[in-house]
This record gives C-alpha cells, sequence and structure tokens, in this order.
C-alpha cells in the first residue's frame, strides 16, 4: 500500500502536466453582417468577411503567428509571414480570447485579403486565376487547435466540380490534408492561412 501510495505521489504531477498541455482553444466566426444593406452589398460585391473569436484559457500570455500558403497545381508556391507578435514585439495576448476580422474579395485577377486586428492592420495581395468563384472558408471552426501546434484558421478556395455543380463544402468539410486539395479536389489555386499559438 505504502509503494502504491508512493507510485501515485510521483506520478500525479506528471499526469497534471500532462493534462495542462491539452487545449481547449475554441475558434467562432460571424460571416457577413447583421445589417441587411450591407450583408446585400457584400454580396453584390463579392465580398467575404468574418469577425473572428478565438478564447480559451490556454491564450493568456501567448504569442500567435499567421502566415499565407499559396498553392498552385496542387504544390505550395509562397509562403508569407503576415503577422508575427513574437518577432515584432507585439504585446501577448493580454486575457483568454483573441478578436479581429478578415476581409476578401477578387479584384482586377488579384485577390485582395485584409486581417484588422486591434490596433493594426495587414493587407495583402495574391494572384488570382480567372476565375470569380473564389470564396474564402473559416476551416478552423472545426479545427482541434493546440497551443503550439499550427493549423488552418481560413481557406480562400475555388469550388470543387462535379457533375457540373460547384461544391465547397466537399472541401473544407473532408480534405483535413490541405497540401492535397489540388490533387483530390482538382483545385487549381487556393491559399492557406495558418495560425499558431505559442
Amino acid at each position: 500500500m505504502k509503494l502504491l501510495l508512493v507510485h501515485l505521489f510521483i506520478l500525479y504531477p506528471i499526469v497534471v502536466l500532462g493534462q495542462s498541455e491539452t487545449s481547449n482553444i475554441i475558434m467562432k466566426t460571424e460571416y457577413g453582417s447583421k445589417n441587411k444593406e450591407l450583408r446585400e452589398l457584400l454580396r453584390f460585391e463579392n465580398i467575404d468577411h468574418y469577425n473572428v473569436v478565438f478564447s480559451g484559457k490556454e491564450l493568456k500570455g501567448r504569442n500567435f503567428s499567421l502566415i499565407s500558403k499559396t498553392y498552385l497545381d496542387g504544390v505550395n508556391t509562397n509562403i508569407d509571414t503576415i503577422v508575427n507578435s513574437k518577432q515584432t514585439g507585439d504585446p501577448r495576448i493580454a486575457s483568454d480570447s483573441l478578436s479581429f476580422s478578415v476581409t476578401g474579395k477578387k479584384m482586377e485577377g488579384r485577390l485582395k485579403v485584409f486581417f484588422k486586428f486591434q490596433g493594426q492592420g495587414n493587407e495583402r495581395y495574391f494572384e488570382a486565376i480567372q476565375s470569380d468563384d473564389y470564396s474564402m472558408r473559416d476551416i478552423g471552426v472545426d479545427w482541434k487547435i493546440k497551443v503550439g501546434d499550427p493549423f488552418p484558421a481560413f481557406a480562400y478556395i475555388l469550388p470543387y466540380e462535379r457533375n457540373g455543380q460547384k461544391m465547397y463544402c466537399e472541401v473544407d468539410k473532408h480534405g483535413k490534408d490541405i497540401n492535397s486539395w489540388g490533387a483530390k479536389f482538382g483545385i487549381k489555386h487556393y491559399i492557406i492561412f495558418e495560425i499558431k499559438f505559442d
């Protein structure tokens, strides 16, 4: 009995520390606008807009980074750092939540994407192929988010075409292996926006 208690006493901190590494970070998004006129304008202009909130006690005191990965014909052709709070010396996340917005639009053969964080905005342009069917998807809401592990939060994609129908959900709901979307779904061009908390 004494030996069992000793083993439990020794193992308890290891088990507790191991459990603390498990993350309960959740990503929630709100698409478009609650205002009817603005919602119609966004749709008319083919603009995707999300208000985003990450929540979880593990966020407090963390740095975060946001990168884009561009894929063309199934090949990763470019990686770009949009935000890296550790490198820029920005303050760490001060609470158990992080809020920002992201807006995307196709214009003149390019995709324009704007991330708006509190106090700063980051705008990027990406070359686009000849299609008006680009759609920004909030794929991170279905992802198991863990501190230290990068995950795809958003994807700017073209639809998966089957029997003359254009579908997006086939990709963002069943395509966890983002590197193979080009081959698996026949998507010529897409961009992944990846976030990491550390």
